[in-house]
């Protein structure tokens, strides 16, 4: 049996205005989900537990096998391993985006989407002024990187991540608690740092947002997952453009396939993931591509690049990787977001995503497509999310 996976990030929304009351992936043009969803079952599923923040590291957890209640160690915590970060048992690590801040707003979670080259220079300036033997700054890429406070483990501090705070005020939302003085001070040293360096200067000029400030958040741990192939009995590999999804692969196990072009944003290049999973289905039982871009577009609230953006994972992604499972007699198909991301909130939302699995021993029970709307039709309901995996490998109820 070969399994593939697909995961249109935040590819599930509300209706909106500028789609005259349709959702985006119910105005995109997609008929390689429909075709699959008309043969196969659609259904909802929970990917984020009660009480925890509907974020892409918890719903990744559940979508994967693993239950977020037990394994989530905080987002930086997951993403640590795909830097090749290691933590110590006493180490904190925080998510750090660079971004674009005033002196009272902040105005970019992704300062401008900097470049990863670019973005290293100015870690690099941090690291001389802002590092110490206990605090270091790890590049990633583009905007997203780490900073790990070695012995800080027990920090009291709780943070919020930027892309949930577009436009509002700096002060209303710096971190929190006991220990959150010293997060902050760091961050508004970074702002001095930043603000003058040349690579902003050029990037101003140019007309482009700077890249002049630290976000500390998700702040994490050392964790462990068990092995995906102990659990399950088969072999995996991941293709994404993001650190999160990356270490998430590695921690189970998982082979990671880098992909030349896939940048995690809306310019990524859907062909080439797709290419790349066809040919991992000849060496894995089981393959997953995720593909951050329909998230991106609704955190810069753009409808036609969301719709623009399911319809290249449908047509690019998932038509090749329908067509090169069909060479296997025994095969089946995931495919579903990871959480809702509403274009009119900006940010991500807790309720239960729409899901469809396709394939060897899965009737279609009623011929529909694959929406919001009609997944929430159907009588197929995932309530606990991590129970998904075994459903769709096992064919369980």
């Amino acid at each position: 049996m070969k399994y593939a996976i697909v995961i249109p990030d935040g590819m599930a929304d509300h209706p909106c205005e500028e789609l005259n009351g349709k959702t985006p992936m119910e105005a995109a043009f997609t008929p390689n989900m429909d075709a699959l969803a008309q043969k196969g079952r659609v259904g909802l599923v929970n990917t984020i537990p009660g009480g925890m923040y509907p974020g892409s590291d918890v719903a990744m957890l559940s979508i994967l096998g693993y239950d977020p209640k037990t394994y989530y160690p905080g987002r930086a915590g997951l993403e640590a391993e795909s830097l090749g970060v290691t933590l110590g048992d006493d180490d904190i690590v925080f998510r750090c985006n660079l971004v674009t801040a005033d002196q009272e707003r902040l105005l970019d979670y992704s300062g401008g989407h900097i470049g990863t080259k670019e973005a290293s220079v100015l870690l690099a300036v941090l690291n001389t002024e802002l590092g110490s033997d206990e605090i270091r700054f790890h590049v990633g890429v583009s905007y997203r990187h780490l900073m790990v406070w070695k012995g800080r483990r027990g920090m009291r501090v709780s943070t919020v991540p930027p892309h949930d705070i577009m436009g509002g005020r700096l002060k209303d939302h710096m971190p929190k608690g006991e220990d959150a003085d010293d997060l902050i001070r760091i961050m508004l040293a970074s702002r001095e740092l930043l603000e003058r360096h040349d690579i902003n200067a050029v990037r101003v000029d140019l007309g482009e947002n700077p890249a002049n400030m630290v976000w500390l958040w998700g702040e994490g741990k050392k964790t462990f997952l068990p092995g995906f192939q102990e659990r399950y009995g088969i072999r995996g590999a991941a293709i994404s453009g993001v650190a999160l999804v990356k270490s998430l692969a590695k921690m189970i196990g998982w082979e990671v396939i880098n992909v030349p072009g896939a940048t995690g944003y809306l310019d990524t290049d859907y062909a080439a993931k797709g290419r790349y999973a066809c040919d991992a289905l000849g060496q894995f039982d089981i393959v997953l591509v995720h593909v951050e871009a329909p998230d991106e577009a609704s955190h810069e609230a753009s409808v036609t690049e969301k719709v623009r953006a399911i319809e290249e994972v449908d047509k690019k992604v998932l038509g090749p990787v329908v067509a090169a499972l069909a060479a296997y007699e025994e095969h089946r198909i995931l495919v579903m977001p990871d959480h809702f991301t509403p274009i009119e909130k900006k940010t991500h939302s807790s309720e239960a995503v729409p899901f469809l699995i396709a394939g060897e021993g899965v009737p279609a029970i009623r011929h529909i497509d694959f929406t919001e709307s009609s997944a929430r039709e159907t009588d197929l309901v995932v309530e606990r999310g991590h129970e998904l995996m075994e459903y769709f490998l096992r064919g369980r109820n």
